[in-house]
């Protein structure tokens, strides 16, 4: 089992509301990963699926039970956090071995369950040693070790990895989504780092300020962002945006204008739309200097050559910042006139409100569906 379910949960400290109303279904055997920037609730929340803060309203529910007023030793689940949290004068299999003893099981069946985690986690040659001799990236699996050994039905993590260097944190990420294929447990996965979120997520949580923003699959968030605040937080470098006005709409789509130019995007219209002004998104990566239906020229400020990449850094005319991934070769030079393309098929667009305008293209696909192109 490791069915969990969210229903209305709100955390308040007094006055002041962390987690507004958060309702959500995660189902057995599923990765989640929980995403946002510092301060929006997503290890508050996390802690509250632990039984380590309280809950100020709504229901946690666990495998069809209510948990609110359980301990967290009752709700079945084994957390993770950013630090190790290793007793330094224990060795390795005492460390893992540890909540076991706790429970008070035999030498031979706790000996067993140590072994058989120490194997997944390659730490079988290490159980003799103490955690100062270990690297963070051993000690960090030692914790999970611990956590797996009990055996729950809900993983959760805080932050595991945001100790480690950037090597060592690829290396873990894939550990730990070979870890989710093999022992099929739901997890759920806190981070402030999207790209850990992209890559080992089954489903992706966007929080902002206590609120879901959206939920989906990693792909589907990049492709289909239904607000400006997940357009700009998913994806790196970020969304650029740029103040476009809306000269007509139709079947085909929504027509804008930036400068003397015009693009008719694959959206749906709603509502009224001439004469109104709008943001058009377009994503670093969907840049080229070759014509595309719309050219921006810009003057770029600092260049950064990555070898496969080249990323450029501008300012738009009217102000706001202007971001280009281009090939590692790219032939431009700082303060010098640069005229990106980008196609009306990769913009997005959004309204005065920030919501996004739906569009038409299949993001699993990446084409119109028949029934548009036909239209």
């Amino acid at each position: 089992m490791g069915k969990l379910f969210l229903n209305k949960v709100v955390k308040s400290y007094g006055h002041f509301e962390v987690i507004k109303g958060v309702s959500l279904e995660i189902q057995e055997g599923e990765f989640v990963v929980f995403v946002g920037p510092s301060g929006c609730g997503k290890s508050t929340l996390l802690r509250m699926i632990a039984g380590l803060d309280d809950t100020t309203g709504g229901d946690i529910v666990i495998d069809d039970v209510r948990v609110n007023d359980k301990p967290p030793v009752e709700r079945g689940i084994a957390m993770v956090f950013q630090s190790y949290a290793l007793y330094p004068h224990m060795t390795v299999f005492e460390n893992i071995a540890f909540p076991l003893r706790v429970e008070k099981l035999p030498e031979a069946t706790i000996r067993e369950k140590v072994e058989a985690v120490a194997k997944i986690l390659q730490l079988d040659q290490r159980l003799e040693q103490r955690p100062g001799m270990l690297s963070g990236g051993q000690r960090q699996r030692v914790a999970i070790g611990r956590a797996i050994v009990r055996e729950p039905n809900i993983f959760l993590f805080d932050e595991p990895l945001s100790n480690l260097d950037a090597a060592l944190r690829a290396d873990m990420r894939i550990e730990l989504v070979k870890l989710h294929s093999d022992l099929k447990a739901t997890m759920i996965y806190v981070t402030h780092d999207q790209i850990e979120a992209m890559t080992m997520a089954d489903r992706i949580v966007v929080l902002n300020a206590g609120h879901i923003a959206q939920v989906g699959a990693p792909l589907e968030l990049y492709h289909k962002p239904q607000n400006l605040f997940v357009a700009g937080f998913i994806g790196n470098p970020k969304m650029n945006f740029v103040p476009v006005r809306c000269v007509s709409a139709g079947p085909e789509g929504v027509t804008v204008a930036y400068g003397d130019q015009q693009v008719t995007l694959p959206v749906v219209p709603h509502g009224e739309m001439v004469g109104r002004t709008l943001t058009l998104g377009i994503r670093p990566e969907h840049t080229s200097l070759s014509d595309g239906d719309l050219n921006i020229t810009v003057m770029p400020g600092v260049i950064e050559r990555l070898g496969i990449n080249t990323v450029a850094y501008a300012t738009l005319p009217t102000g706001e910042a202007y971001c280009a991934l281009l090939p590692g070769s790219a032939p431009i030079v700082t303060d010098e006139p640069m005229t990106t393309g980008v196609m009306a098929a990769d913009c997005h667009l959004f309204d005065e409100s920030g919501l996004a305008f739906e569009r038409k293209i299949d993001w699993r696909t990446q084409r119109l569906p028949a029934s548009a192109a036909a239209e």
